[in-house]
């Protein structure tokens, strides 16, 4: 109680809040039940009082919900500059906002949000010069903008246009078809379908779905996923079935045809990294599949192809990766052709380019990109504006025009037009917002993590930043399933730089930054690496005086809300504030619900003993303890997420209010329709950041300078 008294105190003499004005006191937190329930693994007794939060359909659930919400939602009303902070996010928010474009034949397609619009709408024209009109807007597909569009592709004669739907940010999709001529919508509506994406040949397509659920439709496990073919105009029970596996309810399968319709790939994965390979000669009447690649240790993805020979991405014999030409007649690993061979940084990703190869690298987490011919032959560096990261990129073979996006920390997403034969980059279209860039500045250091390992961190904050640890701080971090996190541009994180905060990414290990070594160095049994990680960053910032315990926030979602949760648990002194984003928190159990499955490649799972042990020890949810003087803490989730279910967030908080005896606030904001984070339409967007940045900035003691 001192200790909290001599913080308030502190806050009135230097953080410039009134000496009267109190502290938020927290509505009593709802009465969770218990339950007797206790899992035994290998010996180990674990209980599991709040089981009963996992059934997202009971009405208990439901009321429970809405109880929590409504104590969060009391807390953050009584923050004085909540609304201010909203207003501000709402002017900032409010610019056109353009996707990069892509094309097929004469028909151009491209995004734009006129600045507030809740789904971005996707427009055509026909040539560069042509006049725009609307040919799919999602916001007309619902009365509150919670339907979005996902997975999207043009027929190669560029007569149709497939695209998918989520409804609430769901990850199951619905699929239609347009006959772009006439813009009317035919009659295929094709259902249960989760991560897949469109394949076009001749005058229909392959996709990949489930069987319809049985159980809860947003938690029960996904299993024995199907690549079926599905030809335009006819009901999806017509659908031919392509492949399977029904000795592996647990694989997954993504089909994708060369732009010539020569050839059907097959990728078969188990777990989020790793994939089999397999390939079909479509000009070929009843021709096999040719299996390319077997096991599940590396990646392989089919690029392009030039008659007989298919040009592949992989990190095969490459940690790094590399592209290699394989001749269908002879596809054994022996023959394989390197094209672009292995180099110091990771090769990000190759596209292709008019008659050339964009090869994107990531060099310290930022990008470089190279054009080459399909002989390996290098042509040129693409110039970049700055450290940060390209996107987007789109062509489409033997034209010689192309298009990519930029973007970066202070730099806002621009779209630019190549003249890939001359090397000739021009703005396409750029960002006009109220934001002053060269205000700002952008560093990147290096710092030791506990076994020595040097880290890469980038920090960004005003120019002429005092090194007084009194800033208000934001360290970001993810560090799994071999996600590279790069510089990027982000709204709402300008409420935390304009009051002169400063944004820590760290790209600690887990993460795809520096290859497969860097990945696998924060999997399985040494995930405890990317904790390590993370923590050395807090400690850097702190020792360097950008901020101080008191001052520093820490966030991440899904995997990142594991590391919140884990870090929290490990060093609760070195934080203030933690915000744990739809995050995987229960690590015993997560592999029984919807995709949950597949993650075992990173963590490991329960249902080995010595994995068991390792993820015990760490699991957010298993690790909180009495005593600890935790910061302050608010977890996001939604009710429709169905990529990490809601219960792992609902146990997790169930479990912090249970044990948790100190001040610090800890509350859970549920949202409603919505989902993992994907699709989630503007109006809920910055009502949810104007929320997380009040809680952050209200207990970081910072009044922000907004009227």
């Amino acid at each position: 109680m001192k200790k909290f008294l001599a913080f308030a105190v502190l806050l009135c003499v230097c953080l410039s809040f009134a000496c009267t004005e109190k502290r938020i006191k927290t509505m009593p937190y709802p009465l969770t039940k218990k339950v007797d329930s206790v899992d035994t693994y290998f010996g180990v007794s674990v209980p599991d009082p709040y089981r009963w939060l996992e059934d997202d359909r009971s009405a208990e659930t439901v009321e429970w919900v809405k109880a929590q919400n409504a104590v969060t939602f009391d807390y953050l009303s009584q923050i004085p500059f909540r609304d201010a902070l909203k207003n501000r996010l709402a002017k900032i928010w409010n610019y056109p906002k353009y996707g990069t474009p892509f094309y097929k034949g004469k028909y151009y397609f491209f995004f734009k949000n006129d600045g507030m619009q809740n789904q971005s709408v996707l427009y055509i024209q026909e040539g560069l010069e042509g006049t725009p009109r609307v040919f799919l807007d999602p916001n007309t597909l619902s009365e509150d903008g919670t339907v979005s569009l996902t997975a999207m592709n043009v027929s190669n004669d560029a007569k149709y246009f497939a695209y998918g739907i989520s409804k609430g940010g769901s990850d199951w999709n619905e699929f239609y078809v347009i006959d772009i001529a006439t813009g009317k919508q035919l009659s295929d509506k094709l259902e249960w379908i989760k991560f897949s994406g469109i394949a076009w040949e001749k005058d229909g397509f392959y996709y990949s779905r489930y069987d319809a659920p049985k159980g809860s439709v947003l938690s029960v496990k996904n299993e024995y996923q199907k690549v079926f073919y599905h030809k335009v105009g006819t009901k999806q029970s017509d659908d031919k079935l392509v492949y399977e596996n029904k000795a592996f309810p647990l694989h997954n399968f993504g089909a994708a045809v060369t732009e010539d319709e020569s050839f059907l790939i097959i990728e078969e994965s188990e777990a989020t990294d790793g994939n089999a390979l397999f390939v079909k000669n479509l000009k070929e009447k009843n021709a096999p599949f040719v299996k390319i690649a077997d096991g599940f240790e590396y990646n392989y993805n089919v690029i392009d192809n030039i008659g007989n020979t298919l040009f592949v991405y992989t990190n095969y014999k490459a940690p790094k990766y590399r592209l290699v030409a394989i001749d269908m007649a002879m596809p054994s690993r022996e023959n394989w052709k390197v094209i672009i061979p292995e180099k110091e940084e990771v090769l990000k990703g190759v596209s292709v380019a008019g008659n050339l190869l964009m090869a994107e690298y990531m060099k310290d987490a930022a990008s470089r990109a190279y054009m080459y011919d399909f002989t390996g032959t290098l042509k040129y560096e693409l110039q970049l504006p700055c450290i940060g990261t390209l996107g987007g990129f789109s062509s489409e073979k033997g034209n010689n025009l192309a298009f990519y996006s930029f973007t970066s920390f202070t730099f806002p997403n621009t779209i630019y037009k190549l003249d890939v034969a001359n090397n000739k980059s021009e703005v396409y279209k750029t960002s006009d917002i109220d934001f002053k860039s060269d205000l700002y500045e952008t560093k990147q250091i290096f710092f030791n993590s506990k076994d020595g390992t040097k880290v890469p961190m980038f920090i960004v904050h005003k120019k002429g930043l005092k090194l007084n640890g009194k800033n208000p701080t934001l360290l970001y971090g993810y560090g799994g399933f071999n996600v590279s996190v790069t510089p990027s541009f982000s709204i709402s994180r300008l409420l935390l730089l304009e009051n002169n905060g400063v944004f820590a990414l760290a790209n600690i290990r887990g993460g795809g930054e520096y290859g497969k070594d860097w990945h696998e160095a924060g999997t399985k049994l040494r995930k405890q690496n990317v904790f390590d990680d993370f923590i050395a960053a807090a400690e850097y910032l702190i020792a360097q005086k950008y901020t101080s315990p008191d001052k520093l926030a820490i966030q991440g979602g899904s995997n990142g809300g594991l590391l919140i949760g884990a870090c929290i648990n490990q060093r609760p002194d070195l934080f203030k504030v933690a915000l744990p984003a739809v995050g995987v928190m229960d690590m015993l159990r997560f592999h029984k619900f919807t995709i949950g499955w597949a993650w075992t490649g990173d963590y490991g799972s329960s249902e080995d003993s010595v994995e068991f042990n390792y993820l015990y020890k760490y699991s957010p949810l298993h690790n909180i303890k009495e005593g600890l003087d935790y910061p302050a803490v608010l977890v996001t989730t939604a009710d429709h997420d169905d990529r990490v279910v809601p219960a792992h967030s609902f146990k997790y908080i169930a479990t912090m209010q249970e044990k948790y005896k100190g001040n610090n606030p800890m509350l859970i904001r549920i949202e409603t329709q919505a989902g993992h984070g994907a699709g989630k339409p503007t109006d809920k967007i910055i009502e949810e950041a104007a929320d997380i940045w009040s809680f952050t900035l209200y207990n970081l003691g910072v009044k922000p300078d907004y009227k």
